[in-house]
């Protein structure tokens, strides 16, 4: 609790020194204190992206502190799921086109609207999503299936990645956790993405799973309820 109550309150008094710099980047960028030169561009550019890098990160050690503590808020409400698959793909899409993927979806034509929070449930997708989109190589493929039953809405979302260890697929809903072949892969990431999906997918009554064969790639699914209410 002293840890989790620790990372919460250090995470906080982050923030507010890390908007001020990217404030003051961005100022600058945009020639607020006068005209830049190439070279200067650069570097400022460099060190607003390694900004975002870290305000990212607090905010990921923020959301997983609120979990631990369940003060993760969330605000159920009747949504349209397609929505929230526009606003997630919306996010990823450049980086997939940047790598020369293939990015697809499968699904109905029309999906219903389900009790649910739609900024984590953006959270989630996306997570996946950039997971997806990260970890394979470029020209490669990117899929998301989504069916629906009587019951459940059901995503599936398969990649041609580099795929995870057998031995490392037990920890991977763990805090903190990274496959061996993925940090060697990419230096950047803090683990904490998939524990915040299960936490997320759980708080709708749901269920998720990951298959993956190294080397091959990895698929990471997930259902929930259509029409049950959340017990809050």
């Amino acid at each position: 609790k002293a840890k989790s109550e620790f990372v919460s309150i250090a995470s906080h008094q982050l923030r507010t020194p890390l908007s001020a710099i990217k404030w003051v980047i961005k100022m600058i960028l945009d020639g607020d204190a006068g005209k830049l030169s190439l070279e200067q561009q650069e570097l400022l550019n460099k060190g607003y992206l390694s900004n975002e890098r870290i305000i990212r990160l607090v905010n990921d050690l923020l959301n997983v502190s609120r979990i631990e503590e369940g003060k993760f808020g969330f605000n159920f409400e009747k949504a349209d799921f397609q929505e929230v698959l526009s606003a997630a793909m919306s996010n990823v899409e450049d980086l997939a086109v940047k790598n020369h993927q293939q990015l697809t979806i499968k699904k109905p034509a029309k999906l219903p609207k389900i009790f649910l929070d739609k900024e984590r449930m953006v959270m989630v997708l996306q997570n996946i999503l950039s997971n997806a989109i990260k970890y394979t190589p470029e020209y490669g493929k990117i899929q998301v299936i989504i069916e629906v039953d009587k019951e459940n809405l059901h995503v599936k979302i398969n990649d041609q990645g580099v795929g995870i260890p057998a031995e490392d697929q037990p920890k991977l809903f763990t805090k903190f956790f990274r496959a061996a072949n993925v940090v060697k892969l990419e230096t950047e990431g803090t683990g904490l993405g998939l524990f915040m999906v299960k936490n997320i997918i759980e708080k709708h009554n749901g269920q998720v799973s990951l298959t993956s064969e190294e080397g091959k790639g990895t698929e990471v699914s997930f259902s929930i309820p259509i029409n049950k209410s959340v017990n809050l």
